[in-house]
């Protein structure tokens, strides 16, 4: 197998999951490093035995680089992903694409006009648990979905806003729970319901006053097929509780999964604290199987080394396939942005007190974080 030659845009805490990941798949050969700090670049590079670079272009064409992944603040994922594109490397990029729809259609429009692919961080789709959900519904096994629903109670805490001087801002940040903590389950929820028709959203800041984002939110979906959905999603739970998806079927059968249990993880700060499993299965004839499928992927966690970087390394590991076989990854750029279009939608009916239609254009307001107002409790 030829390795793909591949390089991290960006030293946060995050880069180093990724860095521990590209050391481990077979389909890479981790060459560079870029960041707008000559002196990180440099220590970053003596780290891990690859260049540092402070120019992307440059990087680019003097290491060889076949493929990057974006580390970078959300707001700066853009330019450093149209930047490679049109240096030529295929693009993935840490989670949410983006904060705001122009920035997806450009980096989308940067791909296409370049003829390389891009993705976007999604690993949570490599759990396991997630595949059974994917392949009960491609196979009918609940009928067609008719109600899908994301539970996420987690706790940010004042100390976690202030370890980066970009967080818990609109224009630094792009959002708060619905841009940072909740892009993963969101993107399950529309990977597994399919395409949104409208949706009604409201947010607020419950108990963070020392941020300007927000750090609750709440919408009810109605999907193309007719199917509803419903969101809550907070970081105003102490000390953080879990994360859920849930699919409900035509046929009346069920089925779930946590994907975060135990308190939240936060990339470069804490580890994941409990598995990721099955936590409903009412498929007739399969009720049986829920408790062996959690001790299968309790006891295949709990001999993970490092659980991220290894799922980090099975997306990270389709991506370069993909490039190799000249196909589409699991995770398309078109994937990221339809998670983009979502809390853009929720961020637009808060302030228009009105549901939203799909699909989302996008207007210059999206960047005027100003006209975003919450509603404080009284």
């Amino acid at each position: 197998m030829q390795k793909v030659k591949t390089a991290i845009i960006g030293c946060g805490k995050v880069s180093d999951l990724h860095a521990a990941a590209l050391r481990k798949a077979p389909e890479a050969q981790f060459v560079a490093v870029y960041s707008r700090s000559p002196e990180k670049a440099r220590q970053y590079g003596e780290k891990y035995g690859v260049r540092g670079f402070c120019d992307i272009g440059e990087m680019i064409a003097s290491a060889g680089v076949e493929a990057v992944i974006v580390c970078t603040p959300h707001p700066a994922h853009c330019a450093a992903a149209v930047t490679a594109a049109e240096a030529g490397a295929h693009v993935l990029v840490e989670k949410p694409l983006a904060s705001t729809l122009q920035d997806c259609d450009a980096m989308l429009a940067a791909a296409k006009k370049a003829k390389v692919k891009i993705g976007v961080v999604c690993q949570r789709r490599f759990y396991s648990p997630v595949q059974r959900l994917r392949r009960a519904i491609d196979e009918g096994r609940i009928g067609k979905p008719a109600l899908g629903t994301v539970l996420m109670l987690g706790w940010r805490d004042q100390k976690y806003y202030e370890s980066d001087p970009w967080r818990g801002q609109w224009q630094a940040e792009g959002g708060g729970v619905l841009v940072n903590q909740a892009p993963h389950q969101l993107d399950l929820l529309q990977w597994l319901m399919g395409p949104i028709d409208e949706l009604f959203g409201v947010w607020s800041n419950l108990n963070h006053p020392y941020v300007e984002v927000e750090d609750s939110a709440v919408a009810v979906i109605r999907f193309r097929s007719g199917a509803l959905g419903n969101i809550v999603v907070s970081n105003s739970q102490q000390p953080g509780l879990y994360g859920k998806v849930h699919i409900h079927g035509q046929n009346g059968a069920s089925v779930g999964v946590q994907t975060d249990g135990g308190a939240m993880f936060i990339a470069g700060m804490s580890s994941i604290q409990e598995p990721p499993v099955n936590d409903l299965w009412t498929v007739p004839g399969e009720e049986a199987m829920l408790a062996r499928w959690q001790q299968h992927d309790s006891d295949l966690f709990n001999g993970l080394d490092n659980a991220v970087a290894h799922y980090f390394q099975l997306q990270i590991s389709d991506f370069l396939r993909a490039i190799s076989e000249g196909r589409e990854p699991l995770v398309t750029g078109e994937d990221g942005r339809k998670t983009v279009e979502i809390f853009t939608a929720i961020y637009r009916s808060q302030k228009t007190n009105a549901p939203v239609k799909f699909p989302l254009k996008p207007e210059p307001s999206d960047l005027d974080y100003s006209t975003y107002v919450s509603v404080p409790l009284k």
